[in-house]
């Protein structure tokens, strides 16, 4: 199918209806909401079509037939990657992957196991031709108001400098796309601002950058990235699914610390009263719902990984992102950048 072709066609989402820790219920609601938002796709449910419609039945929704794509197996969050993904072959992780390979989707969603995910996107969908290796690329709220991104943030725990030279072009595409920043300043994460700093990888993938096209302005350092002192922070998957799981527990913990607070006395109650809503407003950016999910980048298709724990309005917003991914042509724009390396 050609270019035009395809984008006279209506987009196809697939949404993994059996992934995450509140799956069918989360994966179903959501997916059902963003379709109620966007009716301008076609909505493709994949997972068991009895908990399917069991979902739709007890908040009164009616499922048809043509939305679910039957599948028999359901992959654990707690199963290896490797081996559930080669020994659930009808599991809605590796059939989802598989509808957007053989061209009946162009994108799909899932909320489950992050492992099986990218190991059957990598291998159903494969990869766009001159990409080494896909990265996820997460939004991380500044104190400019806007987002520093950071790539990778756990697709892959070890990293060639050639690597992060692909995640760092992979990421500004997106960036730029998506979120409409042109030009994104790229940042490479290390111990020091100093050209030098850091161990073999940080300086050879600082050379590789400082050769590239992108708007490479050296290293930064971790006190930068809620600065907001560039739009793309460069680390390899190990460093990048640290902070990752690190700013995830931020918010928590304030919260933690505000109620030990108000626990002490009556006053220090009325403060902390005083003070959480104005709290919550600022903090508002932080919410993972707003993003849904991360884009897996670098792949011949759409896939889009969510947190296991993804509420009906991060299913949605992962559903929403996947169709403007597709709208936005953002995959053969990703090959056209590729093409000429």
């Amino acid at each position: 199918m050609d270019q035009s072709q395809q984008s006279e066609r209506q987009c196809r989402i697939a949404v993994d209806a059996m992934g995450g820790d509140f799956a069918p219920t989360n994966a179903v609601l959501g997916a059902i909401q963003a379709h109620n938002e966007s009716k301008d796709f076609k909505l493709i449910l994949v997972g068991n079509s009895d908990k399917i419609k069991k979902v739709g039945d007890a908040n009164n929704i009616s499922i048809d037939d043509e939305l679910i794509h039957y599948t028999s197996e359901v992959i654990e969050m707690s199963e290896s990657p490797t081996s559930s993904t080669k020994n659930k072959p009808d599991s809605s992780i590796v059939v989802g992957a598989q509808l957007v390979r053989d061209n009946k989707a162009d994108g799909f969603v899932s909320a489950g196991n992050t492992g099986a995910m990218s190991v059957s996107s990598v291998f159903n969908i494969g990869r766009i031709k001159g990409v080494s290796r896909p990265t996820l690329t997460a939004p991380f709220p500044n104190e400019k108001d806007g987002y520093s991104f950071i790539s990778d943030v756990g697709a892959f725990v070890d990293s060639k400098p050639r690597h992060l030279l692909g995640y760092a072009l992979l990421s500004s595409i997106f960036i730029e796309e998506i979120y409409e920043i042109k030009n994104p300043s790229v940042g490479l994460l290390n111990v020091g601002e100093e050209e030098g700093k850091g161990y073999p990888l940080t300086s050879e993938t600082g050379k590789l950058l400082s050769e590239s096209n992108l708007n490479y302005i050296g290293n930064i350092e971790g006190k930068d990235i809620f600065k907001g002192t560039v739009d793309l922070v460069i680390c390899d998957g190990f460093i990048g699914n640290i902070l990752l799981k690190f700013a995830e527990s931020i918010i928590p913990f304030l919260k933690a610390k505000i109620k030990s607070y108000a626990d002490l006395s009556l006053s220090n109650k009325l403060r902390a009263a005083m003070v959480r809503t104005p709290l919550r407003e600022s903090l508002k950016s932080t919410n993972y719902e707003l993003h849904g999910g991360l884009p897996l980048l670098g792949l011949n298709g759409i896939s889009i990984i969510g947190h296991g724990i993804s509420s009906p309005l991060a299913i949605k917003n992962m559903v929403l992102r996947a169709k403007e991914m597709h709208d936005k042509n953002l995959i053969e724009k990703i090959r056209g950048v590729f093409s000429q390396i």
